[in-house]
């Protein structure tokens, strides 16, 4: 756990004897009245700050639902050409299936040319052979007769028309063949052209969505962290409330030891002479051994946790069934809670020690016993350890601070040779 609170150092006077006549309750009473006003100080300027991150919050949610508009609007236009590429990929491969059948036609229409090409060689040759157009002369002046000579001369003509035919019909088929084949071809490229556009625009649609996503991503933790530092905030602001209650009990409690310190010089005629008397201490002002168990942990650095980790408290661990926990002096509850961070059931108490303001921290209890604004004496049960929080087994994490509890690790002392310790 590593929360920053920035709290100002809290006097609660619990168990201070009365010296000479009350001077000691006087400057306590007025210490503890500045300390009061400083905090209520600093509460105001916390409900400032929650106040900014509540704004923060709320213009990163705007750009979050401007973002998710926009993410909305790349998807839809994703899939818009995602079906736009389907269609043309469908037409490409029709294209390409009827490319496949137009080869069959040519390899078909290529045969017939090259029958016709035989044909037409053979027909060369017979020429050549029988001298050409020579021959078809000797057919008609072989004719017997004038109706003889008509019948030759049309089967001549016949014969000639057919070979002409065969001629027109070879160029007719070579032109189909080469304006097909420069048709489907054409259709293919531009086909393959508009898919590899699509596809283009597709990949930077996705590109933008990678970018938005990850915008997205960032405002979302920057939002997390604007909420945290928020629950930060307000748990400060609770923490001082407590404080201030805190210190409104001490301030009440000075005042009757005042009062009583008073009414005891008067009741003594004001005589104090032969040195004077110190009153007896209201409670007992000494530490007390918080818990028992063994020390798992000691207060400084610590490489093997985490490197360079500052650990500012002492681990004692019980594997006990419930073992208790004990206010380590008299003093004031100023917190107990489950806490947000790493503490998890934590109780946090202030005293007052021969003139020396003090905090205490217990976490990772399993029960609290003791509510905000409650005196304790020393050795008084407040909870059983636990394992609550950021915690690997059972065990007290037990913090002392000189002042008030200023955050995680903040004006934190080494409890040892100042608090029993097992």
């Amino acid at each position: 756990m590593k929360k920053s609170f920035v709290i100002l150092t809290v006097s609660i006077m619990v168990g201070i004897g009365s010296i000479s006549g009350g001077v000691v309750e006087a400057e306590s009473i007025s210490s503890l009245k500045n300390q009061k006003e400083k905090i209520q100080s600093e509460q105001s300027e916390i409900k400032s700050n929650i106040s900014e991150a509540d704004q923060k919050i709320n213009s990163l949610q705007d750009q979050k639902a401007t973002v998710e508009t926009e993410m909305k609007r790349i998807d839809l236009a994703i899939g818009d050409t995602h079906e736009k590429i389907n269609q043309k990929t469908a037409e490409v491969e029709k294209t390409k299936t009827d490319i496949a059948k137009l080869k069959v036609e040519i390899e078909e229409t290529k045969a017939r040319i090259d029958k016709r090409n035989e044909l037409l060689k053979d027909r060369a040759r017979n020429y050549q052979q029988t001298g050409g157009l020579v021959s078809y002369l000797d057919v008609l002046m072989g004719s017997k007769n004038f109706s003889d000579f008509i019948d030759r001369a049309n089967a001549v003509a016949t014969i000639m028309n057919a070979d002409q035919d065969i001629l027109k019909q070879h160029e007719i088929d070579k032109q189909d063949l080469e304006r097909n084949q420069a048709k489907v071809e054409k259709e293919l490229v531009s086909l393959q052209s508009m898919v590899d556009e699509l596809e283009k625009m597709n990949q930077q649609l996705n590109s933008q969505k990678n970018e938005k996503d990850k915008l997205l991503a960032s405002i979302e933790e920057q939002e997390e962290e604007a909420h945290n530092y928020k629950l930060n905030l307000q748990e400060e602001s609770d923490l001082l409330a407590a404080q201030t209650a805190a210190l409104q009990k001490a301030i009440k409690q000075e005042e009757e030891k005042a009062r009583i310190a008073a009414a005891a010089a008067a009741a003594a005629g004001g005589n104090n002479s032969g040195g004077g008397t110190t009153a007896p201490p209201v409670s007992s002002n000494g530490w007390v051994q918080p818990t028992y168990g063994t020390i798992t942990s000691t207060f400084g650095y610590r490489s093997y946790f985490t490197a360079g980790e500052f650990h500012p408290g002492i681990d004692i661990a019980n594997r006990a069934p419930n073992v208790p926990i004990k206010a380590a002096a008299d003093g004031v509850v100023i917190r107990s809670n489950y806490t947000s961070g790493g503490f998890g059931n934590a109780i946090f108490i202030a005293h007052s020690i021969n003139g020396q303001t003090y905090t205490t921290v217990y976490g990772h209890l399993s029960t609290r016993f003791v509510q905000n604004g409650e005196t304790v004496k020393a050795g008084q049960q407040i909870g059983i350890m636990g394992s609550t929080g950021n915690s690997t087994g059972p065990h007290l994490h037990f913090e002392l601070h000189k002042g008030g509890y200023q955050g995680y690790g903040v004006n934190a002392i080494d409890p040892r040779g100042i608090v029993p310790l097992p």
